[in-house]
């Protein structure tokens, strides 16, 4: 249902429905020892994969992720007033599906710069019709906020716990003022996580690789190099970085890889970027 993907009527692009699909990709091509890199919605299935597949996982760097459970109260203010509209049916219908609040509204309002007229062609054009943003219109209410839907909360309080212990190496790309990780957030997370390597990236709200998509390839590829290559692991093993395709989804960036990234092979880890 996001970017250029199909957007078939059947589907209830639930948080387990997305979950179900990543885990089932990873499954198919028998990726091992992934390192993801999460942004968004996106982090919500990569730490729920990772808690759920530790064994799997080689490591995790994230930036504007949900880490723990929020409260609208910890979201900005303006986040924090049309939030809980777009919750709500019919509100939520008629802002998102047919009024296309996130792309004409939400992305250009958490992005520092301005976007250019063919950049924002390109994120409105998997989305023309009020049919095609049904799963635009879903993901908001089934992200857990002050507990609601009780069934994701509790599934984020599980991974939330498990990153407090698990040692699994941690890149955090930390961007100021932040929307979903603001300074309270952000020293929570450098308290909390055990193994944790924090780079401050400056200036960001929330759609941040728009605004400082080198940095965050230079900042990975250091991460990746260091941290994970000295694991132990078989002197065959190397860390090699791929070129992605992005696709923009009403506020998500989804970072689809090359069919190179995804043949792992014995002698090659594989990077899943959500």
């Amino acid at each position: 249902g996001m970017g250029k993907s199909d957007k078939p009527d059947d589907l209830g692009y639930t948080y387990d429905d997305h979950t179900r699909f990543v885990s089932g990709f990873i499954k198919a091509l028998d990726l091992k020892d992934i390192t993801l890199v999460i942004h968004d919605w996106g982090s919500l299935i990569g730490f729920r994969y990772a808690h759920e597949h530790e064994a799997n996982v080689r490591g995790i760097a994230f930036m504007e992720a949900t880490v723990r459970p929020l409260d609208l109260s910890d979201l900005p203010l303006d986040t924090r007033i049309i939030f809980p509209v777009i919750r709500t049916f019919p509100f939520g219908y008629l802002l998102i599906q047919a009024g296309n609040i996130f792309l004409n509204k939400l992305l250009p309002d958490m992005i520092i710069r301005k976007l250019a007229k063919e950049e924002v062609a390109a994120y409105k054009a998997p989305f023309p019709t009020i049919k095609s943003r049904k799963p635009v219109a879903k993901f908001p209410s089934e992200v857990p906020f002050s507990g609601k839907p009780a069934a994701n909360h509790q599934t984020m309080v599980g991974y939330s716990e498990w990153l407090k212990v698990t040692q699994m190496p941690k890149l955090f790309l930390n961007f100021s003022p932040g929307v979903l990780i603001n300074k309270g957030m952000a020293e929570w997370i450098e308290k909390s996580l055990p193994n944790l390597t924090t780079v401050d990236c400056g200036a960001g709200k929330h759609f941040v690789q728009e605004d400082a998509p080198d940095l965050i390839g230079q900042k990975i590829v250091a991460w990746m190099s260091t941290q994970l290559s000295s694991q132990s692991e078989p002197s065959s093993r190397r860390i090699d970085m791929y070129k992605t395709r992005l696709w923009e989804a009403h506020g998500l960036h989804v970072a689809c890889p090359d069919l190179d990234l995804v043949s792992a092979t014995e002698s090659q880890p594989s990077h899943a970027i959500l």
